[in-house]
């Protein structure tokens, strides 16, 4: 339910200013305003003088950073932050999280939530070890499972995603960014993406598609008892007729199989997404092809073995994809996801929408390939049926 907004800043000052603080990063903007930052960051740090709170700002070019003393010095800064009308807080403390984010009406919408586990913030030195994105310790993972192997895809994901989003997001958008995940199983990608966009700042709508109706009911149960249901939500539907409104800003498909990618993909272009980012599963459409047409010379050897056969399909498929999102306006880069030592489906198709045009060389250059190999590939099938207008 919608709060005071004054009294929960009031809640928030107290977290940041008390001695129990990790981390807070403030970003967004609310309705009709705008911050004289994108974001603002703070943590304690242990510095040879003493401990300090240090603030990291961005005004979307580039950060400035101070350390400030605990007491008079730090407390006008937070009140200053506190003061600038950003859209969202994201606070941690050594024993409890608190998500606030600022309503259309000027209410705030606050999520509460105890820490798994304490975290010391003596340990928030500068000489600290790589750290996960997601904390292994958040909350969600004792929700959706925390395992080692988990907690590394996710990572790994996580990681993928900033690299695709451009930074000081939050600043950028004037309202919600529009997320869905197709094909997103039992989600536990689809909560760790909201969780991680949201902790910086992003304000997040996200839908998660699947075809399975026990699979919505679970996830939705699920989004409730995060306290996220308002923002998370799930319908049941097929990657290609599931109604998704209104179109959304960032495509996920993660491990959708054979040609539901192509299917994840061809809807991503076809709501013109701003982002897309995809990690193939099971590439039988080519590999069947291959199977029944002669390889063109010297290539022989390529498709002779059938293990050899299987793995050239599987580049073969996402080169073509790659390169079909380029002839549609997408600058699109296939990057490894995970270490191969955890999962041999280990690529990700992440592709940003630029709008150019293709130009002759790179049609060309396609039409070529597939002509050569005498291939139909599904997601050009998938393109050609989209509207012209799109």
């Amino acid at each position: 339910m919608p709060e005071p907004l004054d009294s929960a800043l009031t809640e928030v000052r107290s977290m940041l200013l008390g001695p129990a603080l990790t981390r807070a990063v403030a970003a967004g903007r609310r309705r009709g305003q705008r911050p004289s930052m994108v974001r603002a960051e703070l943590r304690p740090v242990a510095l040879k003088a003493g401990q300090r709170l240090q603030i990291s700002t961005s005004d979307g070019d580039r950060p400035h950073t101070r350390n400030l003393s605990l007491g008079p010095e730090a407390e006008a800064a937070v009140e200053a932050l506190l003061a600038e009308p950003f859209g969202n807080w994201h606070v941690e403390t050594a024993d409890a999280t608190l998500q606030l984010r600022v309503t259309k009406s000027g209410e705030a919408q606050v999520h509460r939530s105890t820490a798994s586990r304490s975290v010391a913030p003596a340990a928030a030195g500068h000489d600290r070890s790589k750290e996960y994105l997601l904390d292994p310790g958040d909350p969600l993972f004792a929700e959706i499972g925390g395992s080692a192997a988990k907690r590394r895809q996710v990572d790994a994901f996580l990681r993928a995603l900033t690299a695709t989003l451009p930074d000081g997001l939050a600043g950028q958008l004037d309202r919600p960014l529009r997320v869905v995940d197709l094909g997103c199983g039992n989600a536990y990608l689809t909560f760790a993406a909201y969780r991680y966009l949201s902790s910086t700042g992003v304000d997040v709508e996200l839908v998660g598609v699947d075809v399975r109706d026990d699979q919505r009911r679970r996830n939705t149960e699920l989004a409730e008892r995060l306290g996220w249901a308002d923002r998370v939500r799930f319908v049941a539907g097929t990657i290609a007729d599931a109604t998704v409104e209104p179109s959304p800003d960032l495509v996920l498909a993660l491990h959708a199989c054979d040609t539901a990618t192509d299917e994840a993909l061809a809807r991503a272009v076809g709501w013109r997404a701003r982002w897309v980012l995809a990690a193939p599963c099971c590439h039988h459409d080519v590999a069947a092809q291959l199977r029944t047409r002669p390889a063109p010379p010297p290539y022989d050897l390529l498709t002779r073995q059938g293990i050899l056969r299987e793995r050239f399909a599987d580049v073969l498929t996402d080169a073509l994809r790659a390169g079909l999102l380029r002839l549609h306006g997408y600058r699109a880069e296939v990057v490894e996801f995970v270490d191969s030592a955890h999962t041999p489906r280990n690529l990700l198709i992440r592709a940003r929408r630029t709008g150019a045009e293709p130009t002759a060389a790179q049609r060309a250059e396609y039409r070529d390939l597939v002509t050569q190999w005498q291939l139909n590939p599904r997601l050009e099938t998938l393109l050609t049926q989209l509207p012209p207008t799109m």
